[in-house]
């Protein structure tokens, strides 16, 4: 049984007993084992007694039923016609898998479970770039005179927010200090739909100091 599942019933870890023997995951790596928990499984009518054992890691699936739950309904499986069989009292009861369409889902899901190494949740968490990959330039006019504004008094809420901004995009090594600048710009705290603060530069100086290009990118929206 998975955590999703777990959650989803209310259980708690109070409710599971001791389960010390090792698992193995599809993709060959041991899984973290939160303990076993017997629960009745009702299907079409039918119901038996199954100890699920509680594992903590993601996966698309919610629970896997095995061999003795496989038993304990006496059922037939085929994997050719993804169908399980299993007689009930008002007969033979048939339980169809998932569709073709379903296993793609799951396989795709499978794949970015088994590479979430490879994604970056924020933008926080991306790499430097390599420059001799791709450098970013500004195109300023060495004619247009250096513009340093005057320093502007901010609340203390978007004083925090700054410093707080700054200091992640420091340790992502997005910035670095400069303590003799050519250029001084001025922090503007705009705030956002969701009632949180974005952090924007005024680069009204620059943009004037930057000749347009004659062929801009086109706009996709």
């Amino acid at each position: 049984m998975y955590p999703n599942l777990f959650k989803g019933l209310g259980l708690k870890n109070e409710d599971l007993s001791k389960y010390d023997k090792p698992l193995m995951g599809f993709d060959g790596q041991m899984v973290i084992l939160e303990g076993q928990i017997s629960l009745p499984i009702n299907m079409e009518g039918k119901e038996v007694m199954v100890t699920f054992i509680v594992v903590a890691s993601f996966s698309p699936y919610m629970a896997i039923l095995g061999r003795s739950w496989i038993h304990a309904m006496g059922a037939i499986l085929s994997t050719l016609h993804v169908k399980v069989k299993f007689r009930t009292e008002q007969g033979i009861a048939i339980v169809r898998g998932a569709s073709v369409k379903d296993k793609e889902r799951v396989e795709m899901l499978m794949f970015l479970v088994q590479n979430v190494d490879m994604f970056a949740w924020s933008p926080y968490e991306v790499l430097e770039v390599d420059p001799e990959f791709i450098v970013h330039k500004l195109n300023v006019d060495p004619l247009y005179p250096l513009k340093k504004q005057k320093s502007r008094r901010s609340v203390k809420e978007h004083v925090e927010t700054v410093r707080q901004k700054v200091k992640r995009l420091k340790e992502a090594g997005a910035i670095k200090e400069i303590f003799f600048p050519e250029w001084l710009a001025n922090t503007v705290v705009v705030k956002k739909k969701n009632g949180k603060w974005r952090v924007c530069v005024d680069f009204t100086d620059l943009n004037r100091a930057c000749p347009k290009d004659l062929f801009p990118m086109p706009k996709i929206d």
